[in-house]
């Protein structure tokens, strides 16, 4: 059956102005925006609860030029911002989607917070890979289950219809190839068709598809997977039935501290402000600094594909402020120790290596040695018993190519021209990560799922109130 029908706009029984696909953190942002200009918007999502990538993340959103930077003397705009996008992926993303996401991002978050309630805040204490300035906005907890609670309870009150447990299947167009219409899967094998005026893709990327990733990644397709099941690449396939433009779908975001058999992620600002990974013989083998997303390649290549995380009392309380931190230590998976000894016990590496490993360290961060691997250790206080550690595995988190989209959401034929009523965010579209892993800039995925749904949400309702 093909995924893409023409049909008659007139042939549906049930219609309405804006239909977004997928009730994640774009979506719902989506459906906030067509709702401010007083358009009714229906959101479809598969599962029973709006969850997402968002609620599997830690909730933080990048914003530039903001007035709590402002306060704080902290220098940063637009251009700073972009040109850290494009620094972190060698010059490989879109110069200008990097450029028109950084001028929105103040904006969304602002908008967000005031206008619907999202309890966002700037993020202190800490700079993440590749961000030049302090500009991560989160929830009280740094959680992205947080952040959808919010942003559900804000679409429920502006007035959002939300279609739970069904499944779009299928997209109908007319005969000058625009989107008129949905049709949907119910429990128990039931179907209804929707008519739509305007569509936009907000149902993430391809990461839950084992044969797409084999495709696409395939240095991640033995990696553990730990992203949102519905992540099937539904965008991807309408969009090269429609002839859509395809971009950077090798990219994606990886992470190099995910729990092994636990499933928390243990995150990065431990490593940021001191901590380091060891394998298990003890030693190090990279530079953990250079960013979380690219860790992963480099944690699988290790013995048994692990490595270990490891930490100290300092750090301990500094990330006692992250749910998925609080999660992973209610968990079992962050073992303690009391000296280097101890610590070599519980992780099965040799104590001499684990110890002169460690002892490097520190020499690194008082001046007196340079690390091997390029890490700058400089400012950062040694690491001091007791400490913890957490034995991690590379995990692929959610793919970042998709669907290319303009300044405004608008998703682009192969020849760059925009389809006319077809608007894609978040993982179904283009990110600004370049094509591989290494691009990846930290709050990248939910830069690109906010202000792409915001931007889609508001040319959508443009589109049909004219």
């Amino acid at each position: 059956m093909s995924r893409v029908q023409q049909a008659q706009a007139d042939g549906f029984e049930v219609s309405y102005p804006v239909v977004v696909v997928g009730a994640g953190g774009c979506g719902l942002t989506a459906a906030l925006a067509v709702r401010d200009a007083g358009v009714e918007v229906l959101v479809i999502e598969r599962d029973a609860t709006p969850l997402g990538s968002t609620a599997m993340s830690t909730g933080l959103i990048p914003a530039a030029g903001t007035p709590e930077q402002a306060a704080q003397g902290i220098d940063d705009d637009p251009q700073r911002f972009a040109a850290d996008i494009m620094a972190k992926t060698k010059g490989r993303a879109d110069p200008a989607l990097a450029q028109r996401l950084a001028e929105e991002s103040a904006e969304t978050v602002a908008w967000l917070r005031d206008a619907h309630g999202a309890p966002l805040e700037l993020v202190d204490g800490f700079l993440y890979p590749g961000h030049s300035c302090r500009r991560m906005y989160g929830t009280p907890n740094r959680s992205g289950g947080e952040l959808m609670g919010a942003l559900q309870a804000a679409a429920e009150q502006a007035g959002a219809d939300l279609l739970t447990q069904a499944r779009v299947e299928r997209l109908f167009v007319d005969g000058d190839g625009a989107v008129v219409g949905v049709e949907v899967e119910r429990p128990g094998g039931d179907r209804e068709r929707i008519g739509c005026g305007a569509l936009v893709l907000a149902c993430c990327g391809y990461g839950g598809n084992a044969e797409l990733v084999r495709r696409w990644v395939p240095e991640m397709a033995e990696a553990t997977y730990h992203g949102h099941p519905g992540n099937q690449g539904d965008a991807v396939d309408w969009g090269q039935a429609l002839g859509a433009q395809l971009a950077d779908m090798t990219g994606y975001q990886g992470h190099g501290g995910l729990a092994a058999g636990y499933g928390v992620p243990i995150l990065w600002p431990l490593i940021m402000e001191g901590g380091v990974q060891v394998n298990g013989e003890g030693r190090r083998f990279s530079n953990e600094t250079e960013g979380y997303s690219e860790q992963a390649a480099k944690v699988n290549a290790q013995p048994g594909r692990v490595a270990w995380s490891v930490w100290d009392e300092r750090l301990h309380q500094m990330m006692l402020a992250f749910d998925d931190y609080r999660e992973a230590l209610s968990a079992g998976a962050v073992v303690e120790a009391s000296n280097v000894q101890a610590l070599a016990e519980r992780i099965g590496a040799p104590t001499d290596t684990l110890a002169s490993t460690l002892a490097h360290v520190e020499a690194c961060t008082r001046g007196e040695a340079a690390d091997q691997w390029g890490r700058d250790f400089s400012g950062k206080p040694p690491l001091t018993a007791p400490y913890r550690a957490a034995k991690v595995t590379g995990a692929l988190f959610h793919t970042q190519g998709g669907l290319a989209v303009d300044g405004d959401a608008r998703v682009l034929r192969e020849d760059g021209r925009p389809f006319s009523n077809l608007f894609a965010g978040g993982g179904a579209a283009r990110g600004v990560s370049g094509p591989d892993a290494s691009g990846y800039l930290a709050g990248n995925g939910l830069l690109t799922a906010t202000t792409l749904g915001k931007l889609a949400g508001r040319a959508a309702a443009r589109l049909v109130t004219r």
